[in-house]
């Protein structure tokens, strides 16, 4: 059976440094950080007093204030950014096929937001105050089906969760549901609002996060660094629209890019360290590379999934000099987690967003807060700030806690 050619024809971002895809853009090539002080709760108490939240975001120039009773914030978010890739798109609802319109999304932790405000509730008012929407607000599917509900999408509905990975993995699952034949469209990414206080807690006390630049927030997420300490949560989404290219063409759709790999794998080492090497990571590249039919050197730039942690970033660039070779040392890598902060979830998503814009306007952004360079890490990161690079192919990496790894290959779209 042969497989159809997927085009991505819209794109939609939230995220610290902008709350639409033009803003999240030009923050990146600007290398603007969006990383400051907690403000949705008081930190008097935490090691870890940043994150990257969404600024000058208000729901409520979204959606009335009865519809905000039912909606987490994860869901917030992948409704708004669902919207303006919709709109990106150019797609007409009421003339497509919506049974064969689908959405899958991916996210790390859902609607933990909603979970911690009704468990206070129910320690201090007791069970019968508990909202009746608790549920429905909760449950990690639910923004997809949000998404499908509002626009009406009849076709394949579903939320991955594999954590950091959760965003590429759906992406990866929305390709292959127009390769084949199941769908024509598919609205994709992933959605994470997770700057909540169990989850500062919980990864402040594994020592995941950054707790050595409180004073100097947009300091802190410094992925190949050498004195990286840990990565700094972020929050928002990343929303794009895949079609088949016949159907794109059919109506004349602008195609911003073509998707043309995908590669998943699972280390089965370790809950939360990568395994030696990167092994399984560079298994997932194998694997992306062979399914858009590149070789190692036709791959311009990398999206890292550069956390600025300690094992991440070493593991990742062994096992990009591991697959690349030669080319490792004129390829272009670098982490917009540097920027960002890390999304979870969603981190998939928004790098996926930004790999499409570099595609389109032949740049790649920085990995900002690189001044020390690290033996072993010894790629070209893009220190500090964007530069032009004719881009063809890109690639975006995506690995998770529990071992998870996907690997997106985009390339760029001339008609």
């Amino acid at each position: 059976m042969s497989k159809r050619r997927v085009v991505i024809t819209g794109l939609g971002a939230l995220a610290p440094i902008g709350n639409s895809v033009a803003d999240f853009w030009s923050g990146l090539i600007a290398g603007k950080s969006g990383i400051q002080n907690v403000s949705y709760f008081d930190t008097e108490n935490f090691n870890v007093k940043i994150a990257g939240e969404l600024s000058d975001f208000n729901p409520e120039d979204h959606f009335d204030r009865k519809e905000l009773r039912k909606l987490d914030p994860f869901s917030i978010y992948g409704l708004v950014t669902s919207t303006e890739a919709i709109t990106d798109s150019g797609l007409d609802l009421e003339s497509i096929d919506l049974d064969r319109a689908g959405v899958i999304i991916g996210s790390g932790v859902g609607g933990i937001q909603t979970l911690e405000d009704q468990h206070k509730v129910l320690q201090e008012r007791g069970a019968r105050r508990i909202s009746p929407f608790f549920v429905p607000k909760m449950i990690a599917n639910i923004a997809a089906g949000q998404i499908a509900i509002k626009f009406g999408l009849r076709g394949a509905n579903y939320t991955v969760v594999s954590a950091c990975s959760s965003g590429s993995d759906a992406i990866g699952q929305a390709f292959r549901k127009i390769q084949y034949g199941e769908a024509d469209v598919m609205i994709t990414g992933g959605s994470e609002a997770s700057v909540t206080p169990m989850t500062i807690a919980g990864f402040g006390n594994m020592k995941a996060l950054s707790a050595t630049h409180n004073d100097e927030p947009e300091k802190a997420s410094r992925p190949f660094d050498k004195d990286r300490d840990g990565f700094v949560l972020g929050e928002g989404a990343g929303m794009i629209v895949l079609e088949s290219l016949d159907h794109a063409q059919a109506r004349d759709a602008n195609i911003l890019a073509e998707m043309a790999g995908y590669g998943a794998t699972d280390d089965a080492f370790h809950i939360t360290q990568p395994a030696e090497g990167g092994a399984g990571a560079v298994k997932a590249i194998t694997l992306a590379l062979a399914d858009a039919v590149a070789q190692p050197d036709e791959i311009n730039y990398i999206n890292a999934h550069g956390t600025s942690t300690p094992f991440n970033d070493k593991s990742e660039s062994a096992a990009i000099r591991t697959v690349f070779g030669e080319h490792s040392d004129t390829l272009k890598v670098s982490s917009t987690k540097s920027m960002t902060g890390h999304l979870l979830g969603a981190s998939g998503a928004i790098a996926a967003v930004a790999c499409i814009k570099a595609l389109q306007d032949n740049k790649v952004p920085p990995t900002i807060n690189y001044t020390t360079p690290d033996p072993e890490c010894d790629l070209n990161y893009v220190p500090n700030k964007s530069q032009n690079l004719e881009c063809n192919t890109v690639m975006m990496n995506a690995f998770g806690f529990g071992g998870h790894n996907a690997v997106l290959v985009l390339r760029a779209w001339d008609d």
